[in-house]
């Protein structure tokens, strides 16, 4: 898609707002990122988000390489880099100042209570982010029966992950899914 500059500044705009609510990182904004990306901007499809999501897991690196690719997919290079400014900049920015705060208060009841507050909250969003996720690569039953069974699997035996996304792969290129 050619680029315009209010593309660019809806992304940074979208993206700068969603680093400030991503409480447990990129992955818990998830949902308003395919919210934004497939339902508002129709920017991409439901295939294409679960697509992209998929190559950021298996990429090295952070998870906030989703954010990059959406920001390549709408936008190209440059679309990319600003999406990766505006999602890392001001949680950083936050990150920096609360950290000093949290340092300055060491050992303050109130840093307990804030951190026993964000664990819940946090593994709400990523739960809600592995729905979306799951609801938009799941378009037939064998892919639903392949997601149920790759997280059966994740969640019941220690297993590398990767092993489960061979898996996946090798069942997507002999066309079972």
């Amino acid at each position: 898609m050619k680029d315009s500059g209010g593309t660019l500044l809806t992304l940074a705009g979208y993206f700068a707002l969603m680093s400030l609510f991503a409480i447990g990182g990129a992955n818990s904004a998830v949902p308003e990122m395919h919210r934004l990306a497939v339902d508002v901007q129709h920017w991409m499809t439901d295939r294409q988000f679960s697509d992209t999501f998929a190559l950021a897991q298996v990429t090295p690196g952070p998870n906030v390489i989703i954010v990059t690719l959406i920001g390549y997919h709408v936008a190209g290079i440059l679309g990319a880099l600003v999406t990766t400014l505006a999602m890392c900049g001001p949680s950083c920015l936050v990150a920096f100042f609360v950290g000093r705060t949290f340092e300055r208060y060491k050992g303050a009841a109130w840093q307990a209570a804030v951190a026993g507050g964000l664990v819940p909250v946090t593994l709400g969003l990523t739960a809600a982010s592995a729905t979306v996720v799951a609801t938009a690569a799941d378009y037939n039953w064998v892919a639903v029966g392949i997601s149920l069974a790759a997280a059966l699997i994740t969640y019941w035996v220690r297993v590398n992950p990767l092993w489960v996304f061979a898996a996946a792969a090798l069942l997507g290129l002999s066309g079972v899914v």
